[in-house]
Formats: structure tokens, sequence, C-alpha cells
């Protein structure tokens, strides 16, 4: 790995956007309150907007390492990864919204499962992400059609059990033709998830619809049906980009360009991207004025080793995106993010756990593993100049 240097204290300089302030209800209507805050009514008149925190994390991709380590915190009763998630359940189950990214699909409830190359993950992923605070998490990835289309059947079938929602994996055409929404607020929020590719793995016969591939008119026919039909937020996660190259590669670029300046009205089609996929920390940016996350990293993963074929702490890395939305000034206006912050996490592999970096140490300082972490997190998502457009570290 390559030697880091120590200037995340400088990267870390808060600077709040200061639109929050500019935010209001419509003419004639009380004034837009952020979540959190209760929304009075008056006598001729409904409640006013409600603003919401959206929390995004990155893969969860459980090597035979993790899967063993959710065994061990079941006792001999299956597997439990509830605990797994418990230093940062208390920042995703803070959140209005929160998703994640189910890299991998589930197996029967008793197995056999597998780690890498074709994982089948215990379901008991599920409720470990439902426990944590997750709402939902995209489906769509190289690892979906790991074992064809029962493999996602079991998977979404989980998910419909521990009350999780999904995006890009279907079960059916008619599943598939049906954005995802949620209600976060007094928004409405459809997300939407593509992947680049499956591993070569073909989409199962007679079910195109099986997997999202990632095709930009494809992209932007949804998010435009996805307002037409309501949404007012429209979220696009993309597994994308070049695998442990922490610098986005020229397709996230080109893509991120053509999605974020896509507009209908006036008003963009798209607004933020959420990327998965690279194993490594990568970059926020904002992009024809929309938040674009090129990489979250690995939220949940075991020993990772880099293409070199040596052990890469990188691959424990990643970052949570925390955003904070407002109603839009006036009627038909984009709803705008006030608050953009990113919170440093790692997979501490011999705890089991995801941890919360900045919490912990808080709590702990001084610790140097935890350090590096930090810093190369920070390092990676602030590399294309975010902190000026107002991305700070949170906690």
């Amino acid at each position: 790995m390559t030697k880091r240097t120590r200037h995340a204290a400088a990267l870390l300089s808060a600077v709040l956007l200061s639109a929050a302030a500019g935010c209001s209800a419509a003419p004639g209507s009380a004034p837009a309150r952020l979540s959190g805050a209760s929304a009075p009514t008056g006598a001729a008149g409904p409640a006013a907007a409600k603003g919401f925190t959206l929390v995004a994390s990155g893969d969860v991709l459980p090597h035979t390492s993790v899967i063993r380590q959710a065994a061990r915190d079941a006792d001999g009763d299956g597997y439990d990864f509830r605990p797994m998630f418990s230093q940062v359940k208390p920042l995703v189950s803070a959140a209005d919204l929160a998703l994640c990214h189910m890299e991998t699909i589930y197996g029967e409830e008793d197995g056999p499962f597998s780690g890498y190359p074709a994982f089948v993950s215990p379901p008991a992923v599920a409720d470990g992400l439902k426990d944590a605070g997750y709402d939902g998490c995209s489906t769509a990835s190289n690892h979906t059609l790991d074992d064809g289309a029962d493999g996602v059947r079991r998977t979404l079938d989980r998910f419909d059990k521990a009350g999780l929602k999904h995006a890009g994996s279907a079960r059916t055409a008619t599943e598939a033709a049906t954005a995802t929404t949620y209600t976060a607020g007094s928004a409405k929020v459809a997300h939407l998830a593509y992947t680049y590719d499956t591993n070569g793995y073909p989409l199962p016969d007679g079910q195109p619809w099986a997997v999202n591939l990632t095709d930009r008119a494809t992209i932007v026919k949804d998010a435009r049906a996805a307002r037409k039909a309501g949404a007012d937020v429209v979220l696009v996660s993309l597994h994308w980009g070049t695998e442990w190259q922490t610098e986005p590669d020229e397709t996230q670029l080109s893509l991120g360009k053509e999605l974020t300046a896509s507009q209908t009205g006036g008003r963009p089609d798209i607004d933020m991207i959420l990327g998965t996929h690279a194993h490594v920390p990568q970059a926020y940016e904002k992009v024809n004025g929309t938040w674009v996350v090129y990489g979250m990293g690995d939220q949940v993963a075991g020993e990772m080793f880099n293409p070199s074929g040596a052990r890469d702490m990188r691959g424990n890395y990643g970052s949570i995106g925390r955003f904070t939305f407002a109603p839009p000034a006036a009627p038909g206006a984009r709803w705008q993010v006030v608050k953009a912050e990113f919170v440093p996490q790692m997979m501490d592999l011999p705890g089991g756990r995801v941890v919360n970096l900045p919490a912990s140490l808080a709590e702990h300082p001084g610790r140097e593993d935890y350090e590096d972490a930090r810093e190369t997190v920070t390092e990676a998502v602030l590399g294309r100049g975010a902190a000026k457009d107002g991305l700070t570290e949170g906690r």
C-alpha cells in the first residue's frame, strides 16, 4: 500500500452550505422545516413540507470469514449479522431514509454458503441490515446472477420477509417495471439501481428484466418515468468503476456528467448518484449542481487482496454518505441538498464489526489503525475538491 501524507485535518475544514438559509416553503404556506421538526397545520391549509436526511453506504460483501464471524455471533444458532452493524446502527437508524448496497445473493436458510468468486450468503444478512436501520438496498451488482434466477428470488423473498425494499433486480416483469419508492419527510423518493455487468453470467432465459444493466438512455427514461409518477427526489445507484482504483475512471466521469446534465423542463432528472463496486473509497463531487458519490467502498468484507496479490487494507475502508434535503423554494423546483457529509468507516476484522471511525476515535483517541483508515478515506472522498462545495466529515 502506498504511503499516505497526513493532511486529513486540513481537508476536513467545515464548509457549510449557505443554501439552507435560502430554502423556504411556497409563498403563502408555512416555512419549510427539516426532518425532526414538527410541522404545524393551519386552520385552512395543509402541513408545511418537511425535509429529510438520507444515509447511504457501500458494498455488503460477505466473504467466508465474514460468514464464520456471523456464526460465532449466533453462538451456534445459525447466523447473526446484527452485532456486525451495531456500531453504525446509531448513525443509520437516525436517518429518515437509509439505503445499503447488497452485493451478493442469498442461499437457502441452512446453506450451503460460499464466498469469492461466486457468492451465496446467509439470508440472515437481511435481518442484520434491517436491525441496523436500513430501509432498503440496491441489489444490482456483478454478483447478482451468481446463482441465477433462484438466487435473485431467494434474496428478494428474504428482503420482503425482513421488511426491506430493493432496487435493481426483480422476480417478475411487473416488479422490474415498478420504481422502488419511499416516503421521507414529506418527499416521495424513488430509488433506481443498475450494474455494469454480471461477471459473464447471462440473464436468465425469459427474464431479461432480472437485473438492471447500465445504459444511459434507459437510466434517464426510468428517472423521468419515476418523476412523472410523482417522485420528488430520484436517487440512482450505480455499480460501476474500476476495482482498486481510488480515482473514478473515464466511464464514471463521463456517465456522471451525462446523467447529471439530463433535465426535463429545466429540472434535473436525477437528484443524486450513489456509486459502489471499486472496493476502495472514491471521491464525492458536485457535478452540474448534483452530488455524485463515485464509490463508497466496502462496508462489509473479509480480508481483501488487490490485483498484485497483496493484502490491501483499503478493501475494508469505506464511507457513509449523509445528505440533508430541504423542500423546494417554489412548486416544481428541485429538492435541495442543504448539508452534505461523509462518515469514514472500516471493517475491523479482528473484532468482526463495522466501525464508525470518527465516533470510535472520539472515545478511543490515538488508535493508529483507525487513524490511518480515517485519513485514507478522507483523502479519497475529498480528492476532487468536494470540500469547496460544502462536504464535511460527519459522525
